[in-house]
């Protein structure tokens, strides 16, 4: 293959690789790689099966995406996009990268996204595009907002931080958006979708402005060992910063650090073959399955384990949602090993800025099966909570007759669910009082773990058994 440099950068970008990525990650074996030559001017580079990096230039003051721009027609297979420690690169425009394979984007140095809000705003409105790192050649349906980085699709693709403390961050300034309370076209962070074999690993993301890491549509994802800090330091709230959407197949995320405002995890439709375990949730609405069935669209999640995740300051512990009038099946749904704050199934799910509450005896819900929430244990609080996101009245999340002592809310529709079932679930509120729960023994038939009713938390025989091994 020969690799010939846009003219600007020739000299500047381009090397070959003195290591190898694992063999496993190629599409060829390491055996087979050797140089064949080096211009002397490295303006191009021939290999024979070869492996290319690529340095990407910074311009200090300057937007550095256009040069990787320009050079990522060549890097499309069997290459490495390195943004270089000791650097912080200025993203002022969103990346999108085509279709690759074969490929790691390594973020070793720093990037910062502009702090112009009304230019960034700019670039949102004109290019009509989500997230400012973007990976799919077929926008995501569920994902029309606005990107910051984007992956066109592939095989084989690897997203890499750093393990350094100080390098390997990207920087949003969501601080900023936050407090100006700038809920429109606002830019997303990362989207990872529509890749078969991909990784994401040791990524570090500092306040950013809205969703981090979109994935839907990507088979056979990896995500460990990632970092997202989206506390605010003033009494503003960080709006709609979901940390993980999971809306593929077969995805592990494990080992993930998650502060938050919303969603630390959110499964969505179509997402089958998930699992998210050892991790850290702050600040945000719980582990998430749904929103589902929008608009009265057919929903479908599938075999989902959520296990060993430490919940701290969250409105919710494990929660279920679909949205009133939706349809569709969520079937084996696991959350397990949990410390909490609380658990909410519902199945009423509606936008209260729109409007009060629908019809609640619509035929058209989504049907519930095989939900087991196993191990959860913790304290919750003893009056109802209050956080940043309530700005509607009543709040989008009220609970009709909720004291906030309740440690399982069950919001379902007749007739819609079979087989879901709490086991070995022990809470007390901050001062030791005890939990309650709310369930509608007409909406749910089967023996649910306690005492299914709007009153105290009884557990019953089968919710005391011992985990399953």
């Amino acid at each position: 293959m020969q690799l010939c440099l846009p003219r600007k950068w020739r000299g500047k970008g381009i090397t070959t690789l003195s290591r190898l990525p694992p063999a496993s990650r190629l599409a060829h074996p390491s055996t087979a790689m050797r140089l064949s030559c080096l211009f002397v001017l490295t303006a191009c580079i021939s290999t024979v099966i070869g492996w290319n990096t690529f340095i990407v230039p910074h311009s200090p003051g300057e937007d550095d995406v256009p040069a990787l721009l320009e050079a990522l027609p060549d890097l499309v297979e069997n290459s490495s996009i390195v943004f270089q420690e000791g650097l912080t690169y200025n993203l002022f425009s969103p990346i999108k990268f085509p279709k690759l394979t074969n490929v790691e984007v390594v973020i070793e140095g720093n990037l910062t996204y502009a702090t112009d809000i009304a230019s960034i705003q700019g670039v949102v409105s004109s290019q009509n595009v989500n997230y400012w790192f973007v990976s799919f050649a077929i926008l995501d349906r569920l994902l029309l907002l606005v990107v910051r980085i984007t992956f066109n699709g592939g095989n084989n693709v690897t997203l890499r931080g750093s393990t350094s403390p100080n390098w390997g961050w990207i920087d949003a300034h969501g601080q900023a958006w936050w407090d100006a309370e700038i809920l429109d076209r606002r830019p997303n962070g990362i989207s990872f979708s529509h890749i078969t074999d991909g990784v994401i690993r040791d990524m570090k993301i500092f306040k950013p402005i809205a969703h981090v890491f979109a994935t839907g549509g990507s088979v056979n994802l990896h995500a460990f060992n990632n970092r997202i800090l989206a506390l605010s330091d003033t009494d503003s709230f960080p709006f709609n910063t979901d940390g993980f959407s999971a809306g593929g197949t077969n995805m592990v995320f494990e080992n993930n650090f998650i502060q938050n405002g919303d969603d630390c995890l959110t499964v969505g439709d179509g997402a089958k073959g998930i699992v998210f375990r050892d991790s850290y949730c702050e600040g945000g609405h719980g582990l998430s399955i749904g929103s589902l069935g929008k608009g009265g669209s057919v929903a479908n999640v599938q075999n989902v384990l959520i296990e060993n995740v430490t919940m701290v300051n969250s409105l919710y512990g494990a929660r279920f949602k679909s949205w009133t009038g939706g349809n569709g099946l969520a079937h084996n749904i696991t959350w397990r090993d949990i410390t909490f704050d609380n658990i909410y199934v519902t199945q009423n799910y509606w936008d209260q800025e729109t409007g009060p509450k629908p019809n609640t005896m619509n035929p058209n819900n989504t049907h519930v099966e095989d939900f087991l929430f196993e191990n959860f244990s913790g304290v919750i609080r003893d009056a109802p909570f209050v956080e940043g996101s309530c700005v509607t009245d009543p709040c989008w999340y009220a609970v009709p007759n909720a004291t906030g002592k309740e440690v399982v809310i069950f919001d379902l529709y007749p007739d819609t669910t079979s087989n879901i079932r709490t086991k070995n679930i022990s809470a007390k509120t901050q001062t030791g009082a005890p939990v309650a729960v709310m369930c509608d023994p007409t909406t749910v038939t089967n023996d649910v773990g306690f005492k299914c009713q709007d009153g105290p938390f009884v557990p019953t025989a089968s919710g005391k058994e011992s985990p399953i091994e």
